[in-house]
C-alpha cells in the first residue's frame, strides 16, 4: 500500500498537470461548449479509463518500446494525428440539426466516451510522461510494483475526472446560450476545427 504522504504529493502534482492546457482538456472544453456539459463528462470519462491503458503499458514496460523504437512511436503518433483530423473534419461539416435534436445527442453518448478514449490512448508521449512520472513514486518496501503503478493510475483517474469534470461542467454552461444562436453554432464549429487541426500538427510534430 502506498503511503499517505506519497499519496497527497502524488496528487497535488497530478492535479497541476491535469490543469495545464493540452490535447485532452482542450477537447473536453470544446466538446462541452458545444454539445453541453454531459458530453462534456462523457468524453472526460472515456479520457480518465484510457489512463488506464498508458499505466497497463507502463506497469508492464510497454512504454519501454515506445521510448525506444522511432517507429513505434512515430505510428501511433501519427494514428492520433490522422483521428484528431477527423475529428477537425467532422466539426467543420456539422450542421445547426446536431445540436438541435436531443434525441440523435442521447444516441452519441457512446461516441463520445470513444472519442475521448481514443484521444487518450493515441498519445504517446503520456506513455513516456508515465513512464516518466509514475515510477518516481513506487518503492519496493511499499508492496507488489504492478499494483503500485495501478492504485497511482487510479488516482491520476480520479483527479482526471476531477478537473477535468470541472471544465466540463463550467463549459457547458455556455451550452445553452449557443443552442440559441445558429450563427454561434457554426463559429464554434470551425473555431473547434481549427483546434483540432492545431492539436493534430503538434502531435504529428512532436518529439520523445
Amino acid at each position: 500500500m502506498i503511503p499517505l504522504d506519497v499519496v497527497l504529493v502524488f496528487t497535488g502534482v497530478a492535479a497541476v498537470l491535469a490543469a495545464v492546457p493540452g490535447p485532452d482538456n482542450i477537447f473536453v472544453l470544446t466538446q462541452s461548449v458545444m454539445n453541453g456539459r454531459i458530453a462534456g463528462l462523457i468524453v472526460t470519462l472515456g479520457i480518465a479509463l484510457g489512463l488506464f491503458v498508458h499505466t497497463t503499458a507502463v506497469a508492464f514496460g510497454v512504454a519501454f518500446i515506445f521510448q525506444t523504437s522511432q517507429y513505434a512511436f512515430a505510428g501511433l503518433k501519427y494514428a492520433g494525428a490522422a483521428y484528431l483530423i477527423f475529428l477537425a473534419w467532422q466539426a467543420f461539416t456539422a450542421s445547426k440539426s446536431k445540436f438541435d435534436n436531443d434525441k440523435e445527442n442521447s444516441k452519441t453518448a457512446a461516441k463520445q466516451f470513444l472519442r475521448g478514449f481514443i484521444l487518450c490512448i493515441s498519445n504517446p508521449k503520456l506513455t513516456i510522461f508515465f513512464l516518466a512520472f509514475l515510477p518516481q513514486f513506487v518503492v519496493p518496501e511499499n508492496g507488489p510494483i504492478i499494483l503500485q503503478f495501478y492504485q497511482l493510475g487510479a488516482l491520476m483517474v480520479c483527479v482526471t475526472l476531477t478537473v477535468f469534470g470541472l471544465v466540463a461542467i463550467t463549459a457547458g454552461s455556455l451550452g445553452a446560450w449557443i443552442k440559441g444562436s445558429p450563427t454561434t453554432q457554426i463559429w464554434l464549429n470551425r473555431i473547434s476545427c481549427i483546434v483540432f487541426v492545431s492539436l493534430a500538427f503538434k502531435l504529428a510534430t512532436a518529439e520523445k
